[in-house]
């Protein structure tokens, strides 16, 4: 995370029955990964602390999946099927926000960072640092 001051931004699943908030500055870097889940899925991650995030409504529509490690939690909206947010294997102390899943309105800039998902163990270390405050 930058030294950049802080804004809310709002983000939430296609039906709207999951929603949520979180802090980061008003320009970011997103990752777009080549793993085979976020490949299939468009997922592109902006990861921030734990505490900078916060879930508003629909914990109680989420659904969760988890495979190989078990590590990352990836949660789904059981209405839409949506993932919008996840506790990713690489930063477990934070969660990774879907951008195409955010009101974008509230940033100034947001640049796209290519990921090796598909070389994951080799790339990982890599992220390590955006889930720390």
């Amino acid at each position: 995370m930058s030294d950049e001051p802080l804004r809310t931004h709002r983000g939430g699943c296609h039906c709207g029955r999951v929603t949520f908030e979180i802090d980061a500055p008003a320009c970011v870097a997103v990752h777009d990964c080549n793993c085979s889940i976020c490949a299939k899925t468009g997922f592109q991650h902006l990861i921030v602390p734990k505490d900078r995030f916060r879930l508003i409504s629909g914990a109680d529509h989420l659904s969760e999946y988890t495979f190989n490690t078990g590590v990352a939690r990836h949660l789904f909206c059981k209405t839409c099927g949506v993932k919008s947010f996840y506790v990713p294997r690489s930063n477990p102390d934070g969660y990774s926000v879907n951008m195409r899943c955010m009101d974008q309105s509230t940033f100034d800039r947001i640049t796209h960072e290519p990921f090796d998902g598909q070389n994951w163990e080799q790339h990982a270390g890599a992220l390590k640092h955006l889930s720390k405050t």
